[in-house]
């Protein structure tokens, strides 16, 4: 693999100003845009503008990281089976926040990360992909989750070319490939 996907980032959005994420985007000449969830009614009508945004770029497939809030109906049904997202942990362990402390927390030997399509529950939408990482016995959540974020820069962009050659379907809550296509 050359390092490249067979498609383009077409926009970059955060719903905080500040992201990191945004400069990143805006310094290789990807347009970035900051859409306050404040500034919306309630979270659907934030999820209608955000699907606009997208539509409106010819957005076939969605890349969460970091987006650290639930997506709704208005998202979900713009874009079905198309949300993607990465977690630091082999879910269904370990969901929500601070994963990297809950899996020290529960004392298991291996951790990882896993990308998964995105539903209405939260990380709980068929996987991917995943990356097993040892979980050291002098492990602190800091070095830990360090050794899983250069999992997930890895596998993020295998379970990108997956979704994007597509040659998959969803039985039940199974992410199933056809493996007679080159991914």
């Amino acid at each position: 693999m050359n390092g490249e996907l067979p498609g383009r980032i077409a926009v970059v959005i955060s719903n905080k100003a500040g992201a990191p994420g945004l400069d990143r985007a805006r310094a290789v000449g990807i347009e970035a845009l900051a859409i306050n969830h404040r500034d919306y009614a309630d979270r659907d009508v934030f999820d209608r503008a955000i699907a606009d945004v997208l539509k409106a770029r010819g957005v076939t497939l969605v890349c969460l990281a970091g987006f650290m809030r639930l997506i709704g109906p208005p998202l979900l049904e713009a874009f079905p089976d198309a949300i993607l997202n990465i977690h630091p942990s082999l879910l269904p362990s370990f969901p929500g926040t601070d994963a990297p402390a809950q899996a020290l927390a529960h004392g298991v030997k291996v951790s990882g990360a896993t990308v998964h399509l995105v539903d209405g529950d939260l990380d709980a939408g068929p996987i991917i992909a995943q990356a097993t990482v040892p979980v050291k016995d002098d492990d602190t959540v800091a070095s830990l989750a360090s050794r899983i974020l250069v999992e997930e820069h890895r596998l993020y962009p295998l379970a990108v070319r997956v979704m994007l050659s597509g040659g998959w379907t969803i039985e039940g809550r199974r992410f199933v490939r056809d493996h007679s296509r080159t991914a």
